[in-house]
């Protein structure tokens, strides 16, 4: 019987190697060489997990095993192998859905495991889920998906949460864990395939007629 411990490191392991297959792709879709593959991947695929351990004040977990950046390497490999072809933008708002909810409920795990409150541990999981994404895209000059129009925090948020209360609740972990995971990676989904997304600002339209004015006025035809 494969133990708690056990599986949680197996995912953590699983959910590294997507992120960083995301930023691998990100790094394809410019067309970049292998070590800036590797580079991308690294970056995406540690990037949440770095910031949770610097907030939490524990050792940073790939320094602990440099395992976690082999992983990254063979990520980036894998994709430089058979990364070419249509639809890669798919792939990796897929690939990003999996690993959000995975980073999601491992985040919120590990600073629950520290003693962080329930709140906190929801927080470090949407950073934990999120962060590596943002720098990716930071990175590659790719829309943030952050300031995308579908759901992508609050996936990871609801993820979250989820894993928190049902723990709270006193579901064994493994059950808490997968409600989370399918929460947080359903919502997203939903997200791309139906582009959910919550109502925004209803000044909106006027704060971008206003641009176009000063646009206008700063380069009149």
């Amino acid at each position: 019987m494969v133990s708690i411990a056990s599986a949680v490191i197996t995912l953590d392991y699983a959910a590294v190697a997507v992120f960083g297959g995301t930023g691998a792709l990100a790094a394809a879709r410019r067309k970049h060489d292998i070590v800036t593959f590797a580079f991308f991947s690294a970056v995406t695929g540690v990037g949440g997990g770095t910031l949770r351990d610097l907030l939490l004040g524990v050792p940073v977990f790939w320094v602990q095993r440099p395992t976690y950046l082999v992983v990254c390497g063979l990520a980036a490999v894998v994709v430089w192998l058979v990364g070419p072809g249509k639809g890669r933008l798919r792939v990796l708002l897929w690939l990003d859905a999996l690993g959000l909810g995975a980073y999601a409920v491992i985040g919120a795990a590990k600073a629950g495991a520290l003693g962080a409150p329930p709140v906190s541990a929801m927080v470090m999981g949407v950073l934990t889920a999120c962060f590596g994404g943002v720098i990716r895209d930071v990175l590659a000059h790719e829309p943030s998906v952050l300031l995308r129009r579908e759901i992508y925090v609050t996936c990871a948020g609801l993820g979250a949460m989820t894993f928190v209360a049902l723990q709270w609740a006193g579901l064994p972990g493994w059950a808490a864990g997968t409600a989370g995971f399918l929460v947080g990676f359903g919502m997203r989904a939903g997200g791309l395939v139906w582009d959910w997304s919550l109502p925004g600002y209803p000044g909106r339209g006027e704060l971008r007629d206003d641009q176009t004015e000063t646009a206008r006025a700063r380069d009149p035809e």
